[in-house]
């Protein structure tokens, strides 16, 4: 692998032996089709995607960029694990979803490549597995246009996101694959508002992602402390 590409090889290798599981609603990614209308329609409620150019980066399976295409945008979604691309191109084709395609590209390296192209980026559960959270932050607002919007989603870093996310998601509940998260790379709401400041961007909102075992039922709330997302915009008149 090449040493500067800002990846995991591990985690790589992780979601890879993993992703003929992608579009099991009831296998390992469970949780990730549980939550897609729910992050879908925050994104929808705040930039309608209908006609807009999309890119998904980290998409995996295409869980969410599949859903980008269907709710009207031109959707891209890349990602660099060879396996999981294969299984969402195969997925568009059966599903005949259109105004989708995927790359496997490094978001740094799409950004050289077409800066200012995408009205609305989106990095959804993916800052929390690379080395470097802020070089994709940075990457994803050169992608945007002025005015466009980026959507991130990750894991708070405290005591209560480790039981939650680690002890009971993965060892109690075995509701993800033991060692799908790692701790110390989890970020805090202040750090990666600060990467997106850093990077030009305006954070616009803030919202938390609940979860209730016993009901099995997701919801969006104020309550940041675990699962959160942050809406941003690239202000409209900075410079290309």
């Amino acid at each position: 692998m090449n040493p500067t590409l800002n990846a995991d090889s591990a985690e790589l290798a992780k979601f890879s032996d993993l992703a003929h599981r992608w579009w099991d609603a009831d296998g390992e990614f469970r949780p990730l089709h549980q939550i897609n209308p729910l992050r879908l329609g925050w994104i929808n409620s705040l930039c309608p995607l209908h006609g807009l150019n999309a890119l998904d980066v980290g998409c995996g399976g295409g869980i969410l960029t599949d859903s980008l295409a269907r709710s009207g945008a031109t959707a891209t979604g890349i990602d660099l694990s060879t396996k999981a691309l294969r299984i969402a191109q195969l997925h568009a084709l059966d599903a005949q979803t259109s105004n989708v395609q995927y790359r496997e590209i490094a978001v740094e390296a799409m950004a050289v490549e077409q800066p200012a192209s995408f009205d609305v980026v989106t990095c959804m559960e993916m800052l929390e597995h690379v080395p470097d959270p802020a070089s994709v932050v940075r990457a994803c607002a050169t992608l945007a246009k002025p005015g466009g919007w980026v959507f991130f989603s990750t894991l708070n870093r405290n005591p209560k996101s480790f039981m939650q996310a680690i002890v009971g998601a993965e060892y109690l509940l075995n509701m993800l694959p033991r060692g799908t998260h790692e701790f110390a790379k989890m970020i805090r709401p202040s750090e990666l508002a600060g990467f997106c400041r850093a990077a030009g961007l305006t954070v616009l909102q803030t919202r938390g992602l609940s979860f209730n075992p016993l009901t099995q039922r997701y919801w969006l709330n104020d309550d940041t402390s675990v699962n959160y997302l942050l809406a941003t915009q690239k202000p409209a008149d900075q410079p290309l």
